[in-house]
């Protein structure tokens, strides 16, 4: 009995992992606000600029992946330099970005999961994903592990007033915006720390923070032990061109640094900044989570057609592929006939015992070699019908020939010999009887 109540608890449990919310009395489809801290916990204390790109990019969680292992094998390259080298690559800018900072994607790469949850819950409760950063930070200020440094700039802003079209709710950002920024505006410095520390006593003990350790090799001190410790300052210039609007909860892009990075994929030079927005065909076949985000973005056929495009195969191209590709096809199908015609010679050879062939299967030959050459000027007959009216031509015409030249053989037959064997006429004496 202890057994099968134990195993029906689990299931529970489970089950309400699962279905996010549920335990919140909230959609199935929704994170809750527990979990969005959860998710955030790691990258919540990331400059503006810097955590802008992270949640651009873990929309695109297979592109993350390739660009991790990029840069691994590319580990020397970093900041805008990196950024260019993959110019090439069919990667989301925003994941093209973030080579200018191996020690991100080194740390995103040793959980793909949450990289796949924290894109989840960009995309589908953008506005929440705001919130909770600044809930994040705000109890980082409380426990004093928040504040100015040689890295970085702390600045608390009034909020500003909320978007028209935004719906306040239950979540709505606190009074007060947290800014971060970099102490010097072309070195960003990576942040770590962990969230159990530096929050000061957790909210959720059920929904415990995603801690990630900083990946060995980057230079993090020891300072994140107590509050935050930073690695090595990378420069960069335009590799980081999205920013936080908070009173409008969406990302901005720097039009102007976008276009320098990203020589290949302009934007409108006349918009000196345009909100983010995800682009599906970029989504490479990673799934939707959830119903409604599906019906937002999940169009698999129109993501073909421009992932297609977008990789350079045009209409174009193709054409000229093709074409070629019948040109090459061309001697192939005159070497083809020529042998057809041959065959067809050795078979009237085989019949008439001769070298060149006499009579009807010498005209049958001529025959069939003048009807594949001459070009056809009437329009095509069905197939039945063609072959038959063929047919009965052919066989009339050999018919006829074979007539002749069996009455001009008889004919030959009939004449008589002149006497005296195959002597010249009149050449040779008559003998008297």
């Amino acid at each position: 009995m202890k057994t099968a109540l134990f195993r029906f608890s689990s299931m529970v449990l489970v089950v309400a992992w699962l279905l996010p919310g549920a335990a919140f009395g909230q959609d199935a489809a929704t994170f809750s606000k527990e979990q969005l801290d959860q998710f955030l916990a790691p990258v919540a204390l990331y400059p503006d600029s810097l955590l802008s790109q992270v949640l651009m990019a873990s929309t695109y969680p297979a592109d993350v992946a390739e660009a991790a292992k990029w840069s691994k094998a590319n580990s020397k390259l970093s900041g805008d330099e990196a950024v260019k080298e993959v110019e090439s690559q069919q990667w989301d800018p925003s994941v093209q970005s973030l080579v200018a900072f191996p020690q991100v994607l080194a740390t995103m790469d040793t959980k793909p999961d949450w990289v796949q949850n924290l894109g989840d819950a960009f995309l589908a409760q953008p506005e929440d994903v705001m919130d909770s950063v600044q809930r994040l930070r705000q109890q980082a200020y409380k426990a004093g592990n928040l504040k100015d440094s040689k890295e970085q700039k702390v600045v608390i802003q009034e909020a500003p007033p909320p978007s028209t079209t935004v719906v306040v709710k239950e979540s709505a950002p606190p009074p007060q915006v947290i800014v971060i920024e970099p102490a010097q505006p072309q070195v960003v410095y990576v942040p770590a720390y962990n969230p159990t520390v530096v929050y000061g006593p957790w909210m959720y003990p059920s929904y415990p923070p995603v801690y990630i350790p900083p990946p060995p090799g980057y230079g993090f001190v020891s300072g994140m032990m107590t509050g935050i410790g930073f690695g090595i300052g990378v420069g960069v210039t335009n590799a980081l061109w999205g920013g936080f609007n908070w009173g409008h909860h969406d990302v901005d892009i720097n039009v102007n640094r976008y276009n320098k990075v990203n020589v290949n994929r302009q934007l409108n030079v006349n918009q000196n900044n345009v909100s983010w927005k995800h682009n599906e065909v970029n989504r490479r076949g990673v799934p939707y989570r959830d119903t409604k985000t599906r019906e937002k973005y999940d169009k698999r056929v129109a993501g073909a057609d421009n992932r297609k495009d977008y990789r350079g195969r045009d209409a174009d191209r193709d054409k000229a592929r093709t074409a070629m590709q019948d040109r090459q096809k061309a001697p192939d199908r005159s070497a083809g006939g020529t042998r057809e015609r041959a065959g067809e010679a050795r078979e009237v050879r085989k019949e008439t015992g001769t070298s060149g062939g006499t009579g009807a299967a010498r005209d049958r030959a001529a025959s069939a070699s003048a009807t594949r050459e001459r070009p056809s000027t009437t329009k095509t007959a069905p197939s039945g019908s063609r072959d038959s009216a063929l047919k009965g031509v052919d066989n009339a015409k050999s018919r006829q020939q074979a007539s002749r030249g069996k009455e001009s053989r008889e004919s030959m037959q009939k004449q008589p010999r002149p006497a005296g064997g195959g002597g010249p006429k009149g050449g040779g004496k008559s003998k008297k009887s």
